[in-house]
């Protein structure tokens, strides 16, 4: 009696009696084994989780509403950001995981798009059904709507009588019509009829706007086959190397490009090739209530050294100086070189610059001592042997895709050289080899180099193609179903980090983007290491493509270290059903 008396009263006798601290406790307790079995567990009943751990569960439909989905130009964040200097209108992405994980479905009545060059003049209405281009700028022949078409005459604010005549008159004065020049950059570019019709003179125009009230203009300019690119110039440079353009035009862009100390005129003078032009049609050359906007204008180009070639109308045309900057100069803009830390080619989230950067190899790379199209595409530039080993790299990779571009065009089935396939993505450029391989094909291309890698876009450039930077951790600046083919080479370096090559991000993410943004019945060709092509395949699977694994060709090691996944986007609509 003496031991049981001396236990606490609720242990005494044959039972257990709980306290309300036992009870706490074992709450508590139980809270954290579910807590555990949800984490660990896996939910079958999960398509999202299965896919992304290598499962072929399917990935469901995105609403009906989601048809234009823009992940990282999205208004219902935008209208929360500051509006300082157009920064809420700038890229700005979800957080990791926070992107909705889903199939983007094409609009009720989207088909197979119009064929190139068919395209250029017109295009289905129902793939995209806004009218309120053609209802507002119909008059200055931008777009009409006919039947069941979109159609485009070619016009523009600037130039309602038609693109053609246009450039006519801008030939005056610069020379788009004899193989100088090659790329241009057009600013605020509306469905992009200027760079649509200077294709037959054997320029590529990359075309840029923002998502915009009108609804859709770059997405208008994808689908007619002409190169275009969703783009705010706001706080950080465009994400182009420096010297890349041959021309940059604006036609009632409305850019301040004084306002801010100049700093919108510095990122135009960072992006254009020594010995380039630049274009200004409308606001505020000439204008009326802009009078000091135009002699600012006129003031800090002449303070860059820049020649006036005319004042025509209301454009104005500016010739960039071939040899190195002029700066520093007495001018009222205070305008200055850079320091020596800066790097011009920076751009991908780089903050724009209030100084004038400093590039090398000024005069080898101007208009004038570049090659001449077509022959700048196949002879590294100088800037090629600014790189380790760089001019031997470029001539065997250029050797290599064009062996490459065979094998997928004899051995593997890809519709590269006809009407199927237009536009055309490089998500692991390098020197461009690639696009150059596939260049008297009738299609464009898109590199794209990784900003975390070698920053090569400079040479593409001097080639004569055109591309961005990009990280493909992220989505891209475009419209859902704007790529007819998408090539993806050594996947799984883009989501690698270079030094310690832990994966950043998932390949589910990255190949779920592709998805958005390639058309459908669009091809999807993706290289990469056996295990990594494996869950490739079972991710295509996961989201509705038709995929096939091949063995890489007999030059690049066969099936031992390197594998080919070739897909084809099936064509679905909502509900889900294949059409």
């Amino acid at each position: 009696m003496g031991l049981l008396s001396s236990l606490p009263p609720h242990r005494r006798g044959g039972g257990w009696q709980w306290s309300f601290l036992d009870v706490v406790w074992a709450v508590f307790l139980l809270a954290v084994v579910v807590f555990l079995a949800l984490v660990f567990t896996p939910r079958r009943g999960d398509p999202l989780s299965v896919a992304r751990s290598g499962g072929a569960a399917a990935v469901p439909p995105c609403a009906a509403t989601e048809v234009d989905l823009l992940p990282c130009e999205d208004p219902r964040r935008s209208s929360r950001l500051s509006r300082e200097m157009n920064y809420y209108r700038e890229r700005h992405c979800p957080a990791r995981g926070e992107a909705p994980a889903c199939l983007v479905p094409p609009p009720s009545g989207y088909r197979v798009p119009v064929p190139w060059p068919e395209s250029l003049h017109k295009i289905w209405h129902d793939n995209m059904p806004y009218g309120k281009i053609a209802e507002r700028k119909g008059h200055q022949g931008w777009m009409k709507h006919e039947g069941s078409y979109f159609i485009f005459p070619g016009g523009g604010t600037m130039f309602p009588d038609g693109a053609e005549q246009y450039i006519e008159k801008l030939s005056q004065y610069v020379p788009l019509k004899t193989g100088v020049l090659r790329t241009g950059l057009d600013m605020g570019c509306g469905v992009a009829s200027f760079g649509g019709f200077l294709l037959k003179e054997n320029i590529m125009t990359l075309s840029f706007a923002p998502r915009d009230s009108h609804k859709s203009q770059i997405q208008f300019a994808l689908e007619r086959g002409i190169p275009a690119f969703l783009l705010m110039l706001g706080t950080r440079r465009l994400p182009f190397p420096a010297q890349s353009f041959d021309f940059v035009h604006c036609s009632r862009c409305l850019i301040p490009f004084t306002a801010y100390n100049g700093s919108y005129l510095i990122e135009v003078d960072r992006l254009l090739r020594p010995g380039g032009y630049l274009i200004i049609s409308g606001p505020p050359v000439r204008w009326k209530k802009q009078e000091k906007e135009w002699n600012e204008l006129q003031v800090m180009a002449g303070a860059l050294c820049y020649k006036l070639i005319t004042v025509d109308g209301n454009t104005a045309i500016w010739k960039k100086p071939a040899e190195a900057s002029c700066l520093p100069n007495q001018n009222e803009f205070g305008l200055d070189l850079c320091s020596t830390d800066d790097d011009p080619d920076e751009a991908w989230y780089f903050k724009l610059k209030k100084c004038v950067s400093k590039v090398s190899m000024v005069e080898e790379i101007a208009i004038g001592s570049i090659e001449r199209w077509p022959d700048r595409l196949s002879k590294p530039s100088a800037r090629a042997s600014l790189i380790n080993n760089g001019v031997n790299l470029f001539e065997v990779d250029s050797q290599k895709w064009v062996r490459r571009v065979s094998y997928y065009k004899k051995s593997l089935g890809v519709k590269l050289g006809t009407t199927h396939i237009r536009n055309v993505m490089d998500m692991n450029a390098f020197f461009g080899g690639f696009a150059t391989a596939i260049v008297s094909d009738p299609v464009w291309v898109m590199n794209v180099v990784p900003a975390r890698k070698p920053l090569t876009l400079g040479v593409i450039y001097d080639r004569g193609l055109i591309g961005v930077y990009h990280d493909w951790c992220e989505p891209f600046s475009t419209y859902p179903r704007t790529y007819d083919l998408i090539h993806a080479d050594a996947i799984d370096s883009l989501i690698s980090d270079p030094i310690s090559g832990t994966s950043r991000c998932d390949l589910f993410d990255v190949m779920l983007e592709m998805d958005r943004i390639l058309r459908p019945e669009g091809t999807a060709v993706i290289r990469g290491s056996p295990d990594v092509i494996d869950k490739a395949a079972q991710v295509a699977q996961s989201i509705r493509w038709n995929a096939q694994v091949h063995d890489s060709e007999p030059e690049s090691g066969g099936s031992g270290t390197e594998k080919i996944l070739v897909a084809m986007k099936t064509f679905w609509k909502l509900p889900l059903t294949s059409q």
